[in-house]
């Protein structure tokens, strides 16, 4: 008994005691093991340290997934039951707050662009500005390169034979002019286009001793002979006191045909004749239809009236481009059988000085025209041997027009010596009125009057609209700020912000020829012949205006595009549609400075852009400058085919920066040395 008391008593060594501990850990981790090694999670190989401390390597116990494969990934990705077991387990910790301070707001974001977050058009936007440092240079000036790989290199161009040096493409066509089934009604004074393979593709060579224009307003007393080399409109005209030669010079006395005593007192006459026409007030655009060399036009400039100057290429067929050599606005243009290429409603006042059109011709059909294009209540001046003389087909001449203007509902305001002046109505109560068949009848309501390009004359009235837009306009200068009611007619995808439209355009334009005054010095180049090639509604015109640039903008509305044009000449600006695939109706060596925003990224779809550069360089004065402001995936383009045709050539960054779509394309045409 003692014994047995003995060995039970051994159970109680430390030994014992340590090894029973040791197995109730074991069991005890074993267990926990078991329970959590359900389905929820995948087992594990598990390494341990054998307890033997003589033992040179560990244990390795191998786990029930011996042997199988895993997709790491979805188990990775697999949260969804985790975070079940963990919101079961654990309770929530809320995060310690933080002690570093709350981060700034962000900037105010800088509206660049004229569409706000509701793709409404808005004013309330920046331009930016441009870098002082990119001002014009001509001895040290880096250009923009691109990668010279992706650049197409153009052949330089050729110069044309000397005979073309006053060539114009589509007015000079001769093949098509013999080709004519008939010429009775001046069907060869209209546009006949050479065919594509025909187009011009050399550069027109200046008249030998060509020197840089005197600028204006000495220009329009005076021009270089050798810029227009043609005697024969003043030896045909020495008795009229249009144009005489004065050894190396051209000089104009400001007389004419039927202004003998001067322009400036002619005008003077038609003031007092008629009060309410208030030249550079009320009366702000003139058409002068047989302009000779456009001294009606030139005087009234100094009125603060626009004129634009117009004649056919005939016997006098240098008289347009005496008048821009001049500085003043024109067009070589006929009454014929196609209307001309201005809009409804657009001159406050047409002049006719002995401009040889037969008005009373198929019933009235030019006088129609004339009707078309002169502005509800505008006037119509008419300076011509039938108005004043007394012989019997003079007198017959004056009573068919009498007869004429009366069907038309003009009013014959006043007549006085050798000047008749009409009034157009203002609405359409007095065409309403007139006894049924009365010719020429109204225009069908479906008649544009705006649709000019290639239309043939329209024999009837063209209507005025009934809400009474185009005259009721502001006075100049308030006009050429106002949005006009006739911007609400023109055909565009927005039809309630066209306003904010108009607004924006202005102020982007305002904002970026300030930046060309302020960097590239405009004020000091000497502009006065100016064409903005995609004029929209004039905002680019305007800007120069406000910058007391002295100057006239010939406005191009693009046929690819929206046409405008009521909208510019309801500001006071001259415009005219055109086709960039066609060359454009004037003489070589017209304009001191060409505008293109983003008129070549459009046209490039319809036309060769070669052949615009080429047409640009023809109507480019040598020592003028062209101002290209297009998409970067095009301006390298014409980067190569200004350099092809002579240019000095320059690729700036817009005011957005490097990592702008659009870059300003500068170019510089020599003169001849």
């Amino acid at each position: 008994m003692l014994t047995k008391m003995k060995g039970f008593g051994s159970l109680k060594s430390p030994i014992l005691v340590k090894t029973a501990g040791f197995a109730f850990v074991a069991l005890a981790f074993f267990y926990l093991g078991k329970h959590w090694s359900d389905d929820t999670y995948q087992q594990m190989i598990f390494f341990s340290s054998n307890s033997n401390p003589n033992a040179k390597t560990p244990s390795i116990s191998i786990s029930p997934n011996y042997n199988k494969s895993f997709d790491i990934k979805s188990l990775i990705n697999d949260t969804k039951e985790v975070d079940t077991v963990v919101d079961q387990t654990l309770p929530a910790i809320p995060p310690e707050p933080s002690l570093s301070p709350p981060p700034p707001p962000p900037p105010a974001v800088q509206r660049l662009g004229v569409v706000d977050e509701n793709g409404v058009m808005r004013d309330e936007f920046e331009v930016g500005e441009y870098d002082p440092d990119v001002v014009e240079n001509r001895n040290n000036e880096t250009e923009v390169v691109q990668d010279v790989n992706a650049v197409v290199r153009v052949q330089k161009f050729e110069t044309c034979p000397v005979t073309m040096r006053e060539y114009i493409p589509c007015l000079d066509n001769e093949q098509a002019i013999k080709e004519l089934k008939s010429t009775e009604k001046g069907e060869k004074f209209e546009r006949h286009c050479p065919e594509k393979e025909k187009a011009l593709n050399c550069l027109v060579p200046p008249p030998k001793g060509y020197k840089a224009p005197i600028p204006w307003p000495t220009s329009r007393d005076e021009v270089w002979y050798s810029n227009v080399p043609h005697a024969q409109l003043a030896e045909y005209k020495g008795g009229q006191n249009w144009i005489t030669v004065d050894k190396d010079k051209f000089k104009f006395p400001g007389g004419g045909t039927q202004f003998i005593h001067g322009a400036d007192q002619y005008i003077d006459q038609i003031s007092q004749m008629i009060p309410e026409i208030a030249f550079g007030n009320h009366t702000r655009l003139a058409l002068d239809v047989g302009c000779g060399v456009a001294s009606f036009g030139a005087y009234l400039y100094s009125r603060n009236v626009l004129t634009m100057s117009v004649a056919p290429k005939d016997v006098h067929e240098n008289q347009i481009q005496f008048a821009l050599e001049r500085g003043v606005p024109a067009m070589v243009a006929a009454f014929a059988t196609r209307r001309l290429l201005y809009p409804s409603q657009a001159f406050d006042l047409i002049h006719c000085s002995r401009c040889r059109v037969n008005w009373t011709r198929d019933d009235g059909i030019l006088l129609l025209e004339v009707n078309r294009l002169l502005r509800a209540g505008g006037y119509f001046a008419w300076a011509a041997q039938p108005v004043y003389k007394h012989e019997p087909l003079l007198e017959e001449q004056w009573e068919e027009m009498l007869n004429l203007t009366n069907r038309l509902c003009w009013n014959l305001v006043k007549k006085e010596g050798y000047i008749a002046i009409f009034q157009k109505p203002l609405n359409n109560t007095c065409y309403l009125s007139r006894e049924s068949g009365t010719l020429p009848p109204l225009c069908d309501p479906k008649d544009d009057p705006d649709d000019v390009w290639y239309v043939d004359l329209k024999p009837c009235i063209s209507r005025l609209p009934e809400d009474g837009s185009g005259s009721n306009i502001t006075n100049w200068p308030e006009r050429l700020n106002n949005p006009p009611e006739r911007l609400q007619s023109i055909k565009l995808d927005a039809f309630i912000s066209r306003n904010d439209l108009f607004k924006a355009e202005s102020k982007y334009w305002k904002e970026i020829i300030d930046s060309y005054v302020r960097a590239l010095r405009w004020n000091t180049f000497k502009l006065r012949n100016v064409m903005d090639m995609r004029a929209g509604y004039g905002g680019f015109a305007a800007a120069l205006i406000g910058n007391q640039l002295d100057c006239w903008v010939m406005n191009v509305v693009p046929l690819s595009g929206p046409n405008t044009l009521p909208v510019i000449y309801d500001r006071g600006l001259l415009g005219v549609m055109h086709d960039w695939c066609e060359p454009f109706d004037t003489y070589p060596r017209t304009y001191d400075l060409l505008h293109a925003a983003g008129l070549f990224s459009i046209e490039q779809k319809r036309c060769n852009v070669s052949s615009i550069m080429i047409e640009m360089d023809r109507i480019l004065r040598p020592g003028g400058r062209v101002y290209i402001r297009d998409s970067v995936s095009i301006i390298y383009e014409l980067e190569q085919i200004g350099k092809a045709i002579g240019w000095r050539v320059a690729v700036r960054d817009t005011a957005e920066g490097p990592h702008a779509s659009y870059r300003v394309l500068t170019g510089d045409k020599n003169l001849p040395r």
